[in-house]
């Protein structure tokens, strides 16, 4: 008998993406799906557009008090924003 090294479906997943060069921007694709959620449904509501350029997620929106909030709070985003993706996908937020 031989011994048969058993791994998860999602490493094998993972490590075929990145061999291909996709894990990132399939990261980068789950973290903007992951900013409503994130966020919350009043930013989610004044958000006009969302999109990351080097390592850095800027976030355009229609309401300057949620703007200056959300500045408050950028640190704290970054961390659930990664968390939820389970990787070091952004290093901070920019808010239009």
């Amino acid at each position: 008998m031989f011994k048969r090294e058993v791994k998860e479906i999602q490493e094998l997943i993972m490590r075929n993406l990145r061999a291909q060069g996709l894990e990132t921007p399939l990261l980068q694709r789950r973290l903007l799906a992951a900013w409503p959620d994130v966020a919350g449904p009043l930013a989610a509501r004044y958000t006009q557009s969302v999109s990351i350029r080097n390592q850095t997620l800027y976030v355009k929106l229609s309401s300057p008090a949620l703007r200056a909030e959300l500045s408050m709070r950028r640190g704290q985003l970054v961390q659930q924003l990664n968390d939820h993706v389970q990787a070091q996908v952004i290093a901070d937020v920019r808010f239009n």
